[in-house]
């Protein structure tokens, strides 16, 4: 049992929107000091869980404390969090020094501006109007403004969506730069290697419900193999044929596609063309890689992590 204090402790969370149940009595405890990813397809509830946590969306049934608080103590609850949102609307002709300094200025406590600032790469630009900055720059300016109350706790709703690959890298220096002074961190994301790269542990959430939960080594050993092999055939074939070949230990279609984990693609590959020989069906695609938090969720529910639910 884990003996470090509560970040956030979620019991049986319910959102309803009339007909429609968003999130459907979920159960969440993230402990201090860890960065706990929310993985799920757009429309699977985990921006509307985030945005109850961050007090932003009221919540039907259920209990939730942040930080060992509820959100009746909003008022100084707000003075430990850091927030960044999917889209965080700037005012056009602030500069960044202005738009950091404006966002410092909601805090009892903070840091400094411009440490900021220089911390998200954007001292080159800190008299640039937010306006001429590009979708990257904007976002790393979002993130300084989330970062300079020196929270507590930090949520990132899909902080790197449209991100180029040194934005992105420049980002998780910085996530892993605060969960290394013991803060915690709470993300969204669609990007598997970025959850896995960042996150302690992770939940796959599915209409409104966490459907597996724990590190990301740990819910990939649950696939049986490290691997992947995907193919897709000539001739129609079953999941039978899948369990059948070498070295397969769990199977699951996507797409017209099989995927398969395996132990050894050097195995499995050959009993498949010389399987599928026999059958006198040829490959009309096949892929080798390492298996990820994506091969997981498919796995569990037969769709892509980022397709639509």
């Amino acid at each position: 049992m884990d003996t470090k204090p509560s970040a956030v402790r979620v019991r049986g969370l319910v959102k309803r929107y009339k007909s429609l149940i968003a999130v459907n009595g979920l159960d969440l405890d993230v402990v201090q000091g860890e960065c706990f990813g929310l993985l799920g397809p757009n429309g699977a509830g985990k921006t509307t869980t985030v945005e109850i946590l961050e007090g932003i969306l009221p919540y039907d049934e259920g209990q939730v404390e942040i930080l060992g608080r509820t959100w009746a103590d909003g008022r100084k609850l707000r003075q430990r969090l850091g927030i960044a949102l999917q889209e965080t609307y700037l005012a056009d002709r602030l500069t960044v020094l202005e738009t950091v300094t404006l966002f410092r200025s909601f805090f009892a406590k903070g840091r400094s501006p411009k440490q900021v600032i220089e911390l998200v790469g954007l001292e080159e630009k800190q008299d640039t109007w937010a306006v001429r900055l590009s979708g990257g720059l904007r976002q790393r300016l979002a993130i300084a403004c989330a970062l300079v109350g020196d929270p507590e706790l930090l949520f990132l709703d899909e902080p790197t969506t449209g991100l180029d690959p040194q934005s992105r890298r420049r980002l998780w220096d910085v996530v892993l730069d605060f969960k290394s002074k013991g803060r915690s961190c709470i993300l969204t994301t669609h990007y598997m290697d970025e959850a896995e790269q960042l996150c302690d542990r992770v939940a796959i959430i599915d209409h409104g419900k966490i459907i597996a939960e724990g590190t990301p080594q740990h819910l990939i050993g649950t696939l049986g193999g490290s691997q992947v092999v995907e193919f897709e055939s000539s001739i129609k074939m079953d999941e039978a044929f899948c369990k059948s070949l070498k070295g397969v230990s769990t199977v699951s279609s996507f797409d017209k596609r099989w995927r398969l984990s395996v132990t050894a693609q050097n195995e499995t590959v050959p009993a498949l063309i010389d399987a599928l020989r026999a059958k006198g069906a040829t490959l009309t695609h096949l892929a080798t890689r390492q298996a990820s938090l994506e091969d997981v969720f498919i796995s569990l529910t037969g769709r892509a992590l980022r397709g639509d639910s």
